[in-house]
């Protein structure tokens, strides 16, 4: 039986070239892999000639992928039947799940329990000020793998804070909880470095 997959990690973590190198390995076997992105995530989107725009799955090491754009009001289950038409698709992998909502979550475990479709989703846990995403949270309670993609803090230890910064490298511990950025914006930090800095900047932790 197929399952639901979470793969989630810090900033820094090397997710995007974990979920492009499982396509690959997919790939290389035969299989047929539908790879999306929440359309929230617009980062890496390139816009050809003719003005058409296309999302891009891109890693920090150079690792790239076009992939689908799914906006919040998509039935992610439905879009997979409808593209795969006569030629079934045999695995769907997301990128920067977080940013998919708990229905959407939903809908990828429907087509994992009830399709027998595996689906990988790999993303971040927690936002900036440590809390979690609908998505990641909903991933949490009903994902049958859980695994976490560890990457290191500055000082050595595990990164598990996904600390913002403004353009003057100052620790942000209010906003949005949305705020697109790659490493000119954000840094993987252990809990206690986080709050080192948190702390030297003169702010206080949001609990």
């Amino acid at each position: 039986m197929a399952k639901l997959y979470f793969k989630f990690g810090a900033m820094g973590s090397s997710k995007t070239a974990q979920a492009l190198m499982t396509k690959f390995n997919y790939e290389e076997k035969g299989k047929s892999v539908l790879l999306i992105k929440p359309a929230t995530d617009t980062r890496d989107d390139t816009v050809d000639e003719a003005g058409n725009v296309h999302t891009i799955v891109r890693s920090r090491i150079g690792l790239f992928a076009e992939a689908l754009a799914v906006g919040p009001e998509v039935d992610v289950r439905a879009l997979f039947h409808q593209l795969s038409g006569d030629h079934q698709r045999d695995v769907l992998i997301c990128d920067e799940c977080q940013f998919l909502t708990p229905d959407q979550v939903g809908q990828m475990k429907d087509l994992a329990d009830l399709d027998d479709i595996p689906v990988l989703c790999f993303g971040l846990r927690a936002d900036f000020q440590t809390k979690l995403f609908p998505g990641s949270k909903r991933l949490f309670e009903i994902a049958d793998s859980i695994t976490e993609i560890k990457s290191v803090c500055r000082c050595g230890r595990k990164a598990t804070v996904n600390a913002r910064f403004d353009d003057n490298g100052r620790i942000i511990v209010e906003g949005d909880q949305v705020v697109l950025g790659g490493n000119d914006r954000y840094e993987g930090l252990c809990y206690n470095c986080y709050r080192k800095l948190i702390r030297e900047s003169g702010q206080k932790l949001k609990y």
